[in-house]
């Protein structure tokens, strides 16, 4: 059997170009997270089957990899005849779930409120297209023990930071639109859809950006909804601005069934952001805005960038997740950059690493004497105590052509070594 040289469908390889810009993209996220008292952990990349079905990862759990049993486990499992018991755990499909039971294991050891960092990659058996992969990385920050709106206005200015250090807001200008879990609910809930199928109405309403607002009334109409509901959601966000004067207006016009605390939170982490002088931010109301995850509780927030269709990141608070390890609910939210979507924004865009040392390539001529080595080795040393970036190199006969293929790469100066 011939051996395969291109990666798994969904998984790339990655080429030293690209790897020296996600280097510098991961120090800066560290560099700027811990900026703000962020401390990383990290976690296993596989999880108990258990938890990774307890649907609260929404449409995501369909896409688990799943790890089969081993040995005299599987032999077991394949007799009794029952597929659902020949694995027993998976490939995690987000950072968030095991991040909870993280804290669920070792919170008395862990400082409150508890500010988490975590890099690494994730797992989902989806389709593959720009920006999208099987196996990508996400990088999270993660505030557990605290319920005041102080963490969202946190996670907020520290992913905006971020996002101006690496040049988003000059180059890739970008949004961070808001919207709260409990005012989809309270929407809907006016509307006269029924309480019951929240979640269902929610499914539909995610799509509008792909199949726009004829689309989700159709949907809709085709699930058995009554027109007027229909009409009555729509026209109302229709009259929707993307202010906090918006989210209180909207939240006297829903006094009645959600109370209108939940709009002034909202309107108040919005407010908060944007008087930030130190960071410029352009925040949004959006009242379309569901994001698929199940477990979200409260305000929710995703990154939307003008190079890129879809969404570079998000996230939400979920202040029941913890509670599903430990019976005890604690306060919890989140937000996660779309790392592979911004790589793939800086790429496409053929931007370069920031600040990178002076790059200098010694070129050895073949046959060369021992002590001429050691004198390059030596001069070489030298340069890299002072930080540069030295590449120690046999001379090809085609020294024009290696000469280039360097520079390409960022070597900007040459130092020949002869025999003579």
């Amino acid at each position: 059997m011939a051996l395969k040289k291109k990666p798994v469908t969904g998984m790339k390889d990655i080429l030293p170009e690209e790897m020296a810009l996600r280097q510098y993209v991961l120090s800066e996220i560290r560099k700027t997270y811990r900026e703000f008292g962020f401390t990383e952990i990290e976690t296993p990349v596989v999880e108990h089957i258990e938890n990774l079905l307890s649907k609260q990862g929404g449409d995501n759990e369909k896409l688990i990899f799943k790890v089969m049993k081993r040995g005299e486990k599987l032999e077991k499992a394949f007799q009794s005849g029952d597929v659902d018991s020949v694995a027993d755990s998976g490939l995690r499909y987000d950072l968030t779930l095991p991040l909870s039971r993280f804290y669920a294991e070792n919170q008395a050891s862990l400082p409150s409120p508890f500010k988490a960092l975590q890099i690494g990659p994730v797992f989902r058996a989806d389709r593959p297209q720009k920006g999208r992969f099987r196996q990508f990385f996400q990088c999270d920050i993660d505030i557990f023990g605290d319920g005041t709106n102080l963490s969202e206005i946190e996670l907020i200015l520290a992913i905006g930071t971020l996002l101006n250090r690496i040049g988003f807001g000059e180059k890739h200008p970008f949004r961070i639109v808001l919207n709260d879990r409990e005012i989809l609910r309270g929407l809907q809930c006016y509307a006269g859809f029924p309480e019951e199928d929240f979640e269902k109405v929610c499914i539909s309403l995610d799509k509008a950006d792909k199949i726009g607002e004829a689309g989700v009334r159709e949907e809709l109409l085709s699930l058995g909804y009554p027109e007027a509901a229909i009409d009555r959601y729509q026209s109302l966000l229709a009259e929707l601005g993307t202010g906090a004067s918006d989210i209180r207006r909207l939240g006297e016009l829903l006094r009645e069934v959600m109370p209108e605390s939940i709009c002034e939170n909202l309107a108040e982490i919005m407010e908060a952001v944007q008087q930030i002088s130190a960071v410029r931010l352009r925040v949004e109301f959006d009242p379309t805005l569901v994001r698929g995850m199940g477990y979200y509780t409260g305000p929710i927030f995703e990154i939307r960038a003008e190079d890129f269709s879809g969404s570079v990141g998000g996230g939400g608070r979920y202040d029941r997740m913890v509670g599903r390890f430990t019976g005890q609910d604690t306060p919890a939210v989140g937000f996660s950059i779309g790392f592979e979507r911004i790589i793939t924004i800086m790429l496409d865009a053929k931007e370069q690493v920031k600040d990178s040392p002076k790059k200098t390539a010694f070129l050895l001529e073949k046959g060369l004497p021992a002590e001429r080595t050691i004198e390059a080795v030596n001069a070489a040393m030298v340069l890299r105590r002072r930080g540069e970036i030295v590449l120690l190199s046999r001379m090809n006969k085609n020294k024009k052509f290696q000469k280039e293929q360097l520079s390409e790469e960022g070597y900007t100066e040459f130092r020949e070594f002869f025999r003579n």
